[in-house]
């Protein structure tokens, strides 16, 4: 029996699945590593993917 495929996941338009990146800051501390920050994509929150469409709801007056 074969099994069912899953949906393939929305990438984000706006990140193209590339959801977060390490960004230095210059420098480096005193072990010697790199100051960076992670900044995220505001459109997905970090995730990649965008939300599932979501079925418009009627409105009855």
């Amino acid at each position: 029996m074969t099994q069912p495929t899953p949906a393939p996941r929305q990438i984000c338009p706006n990140c193209d699945g590339h959801a977060s990146a390490a960004i230095t800051l210059g420098g480096r501390n005193s072990a010697g590593h790199l100051r960076t920050i992670t900044a995220h994509c505001p459109a997905c929150h970090g995730t990649g993917t965008r939300p599932a469409r979501t079925a418009p709801t009627e409105v009855h007056v």
